[in-house]
């Protein structure tokens, strides 16, 4: 099974997702960049508010992809250990990914929220929305996050991700959401048929199309 692309794979993840459609107290937080037309595709289907949640994966020097950990707005920061340890990355390396990936994250932040504040989470369901889930580092993050901002139930939903990742996760949300878990994984990209990278254009097109409705239904 492969997913044509993200927009496929949001309309499987929605389908999975039904019983939340409509409730003004849910909130979809998409994971910029590769969550968003995902994210999306399930709020629209759903009829459920939109937003970011701004995350940074810290990925291994040369094999970007597999995350020896990641941060948020906010200087929350996860770290995976194991792969830290097998690879035997030292602190001078980590702290010099860590630097990059905070200035990358302040700039995604003024690009994508143009200065607007991020949305209030108290007494809310939030779904965190990603194209797929590997090491599970960058979502364990944004869920450390929305249990910082006071989220009254946190679901994680990922239309792909590896089965001890996924395992790994539903201990820490209430409840996750993965209609495909293939073992073995062989990363998230490929199970996606169009794994194109998302812009940053996309992100400010959401955003801008997020903005129009709030203030439509203000």
């Amino acid at each position: 099974m492969k997913y044509r692309d993200r927009t496929e794979a949001g309309r499987a993840l929605a389908a999975a997702l039904v019983d939340y459609t409509d409730r003004q107290d849910v909130l979809i937080l998409a994971l910029p960049r590769g969550g968003v037309p995902i994210a999306r595709e399930v709020a629209d289907t759903l009829g459920l508010a939109f937003d970011i949640m701004l995350v940074r994966k810290l990925g291994v020097p040369g094999q970007e992809e597999l995350a020896m950990g990641a941060i948020s707005v906010g200087g929350l920061c996860v770290l995976n250990e194991h792969i830290i340890g097998q690879l035997h990355l030292s602190e001078e390396v980590f702290d010099q990914v860590l630097t990059k990936e905070q200035a990358e994250l302040a700039r995604r932040n003024e690009s994508y929220r143009g200065g607007r504040p991020a949305p209030k989470l108290d007494n809310r369901t939030v779904i965190l929305v990603d194209d797929g889930l590997a090491t599970g580092a960058t979502m364990q993050v944004a869920v450390a996050a929305c249990k910082k901002m006071h989220a009254r139930e946190i679901i994680a939903a990922v239309p792909v991700g590896a089965v001890d990742s996924c395992a790994q996760l539903a201990r820490q949300v209430d409840r996750l959401v993965c209609p495909f878990k293939p073992d073995p994984f062989w990363g998230v990209g490929h199970w996606y048929g169009d794994f194109s990278q998302v812009s940053d254009e996309e992100v400010q097109a959401a955003m801008a199309e997020r903005c129009m409705k709030h203030k439509r239904s203000a």
